[in-house]
């Protein structure tokens, strides 16, 4: 098996990535990854665990939208944790290609780092050597908006009351979150390994801090390490091959 490398998602990352690679679909379209400082050694166990657990990934994706694994080693340093995601509309088939696609991603992105994590516009990949697994992250990564729009004052408030509907929880445990109002549409969803009320807390910061920091906008997208939370005004988003837009990757990339 050819070598496949990774991003790390904790504070030794380096800047996040925001210009989109090509892409043969929207699902495969680059958001943002971030790669470790850190380097594992070629022909290491490491890496064969690293290629152990990426083709876990890659296979199970063919059959789910979320897992995650723990490949354990004799050695604490070599054990190594990862999970993926797919946005929550997509197919099994469609899920199995991006995860494929991301994860032949990483080898380019992040050639020899010891963790990391990509995703792209349909699903997430991320596997580290410290445990993040159901732990809460409320780091933002990424936040990009569009062009400032003439919103009237009900048509703002649409907006808002659509996005605080994503984040009220009723009880039950529900990752993926779509609405719609007066030509808005939004889309919010948590990586799954979050409990309902962690991903809850998640849903909530993020859909506040994305009302904030694109106010009047005609689309956002805002990605906190364990959730993200997208609006667009109908016919407005207009994510250009190179990813344009007033953003932000801040670099911590704790996702």
């Amino acid at each position: 098996m050819s070598k496949i490398s990774t991003v790390k998602a904790f504070i030794a990352l380096l800047a996040i990535t925001v210009l989109a690679a090509p892409a043969t679909s929207s699902t495969d379209s680059f958001v943002f990854g971030g790669c470790s400082q850190l380097k594992f050694t070629p022909g290491s166990p490491y890496e064969s665990n690293v290629n152990l657990l990426l083709t876990s990934l890659v296979n199970s994706a063919t059959f789910t939208t979320y897992s995650n694994f723990t490949v354990k080693s004799p050695t604490s340093q070599d054990t190594l944790y990862g999970l993926f995601q797919c946005r929550g509309d997509l197919s099994n088939g469609d899920c199995g290609r991006c995860v494929a696609r991301a994860v032949s991603q990483l080898g380019t992105l992040c050639l020899d780092s010891s963790g990391g994590a990509l995703q792209l516009e349909g699903c997430f990949v991320k596997y580290d050597n410290a445990t993040f697994l159901g732990v809460e992250d409320k780091t933002e990564v990424l936040h990009k908006c569009g062009p400032l729009i003439g919103y009237d004052s009900d048509e703002m408030n649409r907006r808002d009351a659509m996005l605080d509907y994503l984040g009220t929880g009723d009880g039950s445990y529900k990752p993926f979150r779509v609405g719609g109002v007066g030509g808005v549409s939004s889309v919010a969803q948590c990586v799954q390994d979050l409990s309902a009320s962690e991903c809850q807390d998640c849903l909530s910061e993020a859909i506040g801090r994305l009302k904030t920091v694109c106010g009047a906008a005609a689309w956002g997208d805002l990605y906190l390490a364990k959730c993200y939370v997208r609006f667009s005004k109908a016919g407005a988003y207009s994510q250009d091959g190179n990813g344009n837009g007033n953003g932000n990757g801040n670099g911590n990339g704790k996702q």
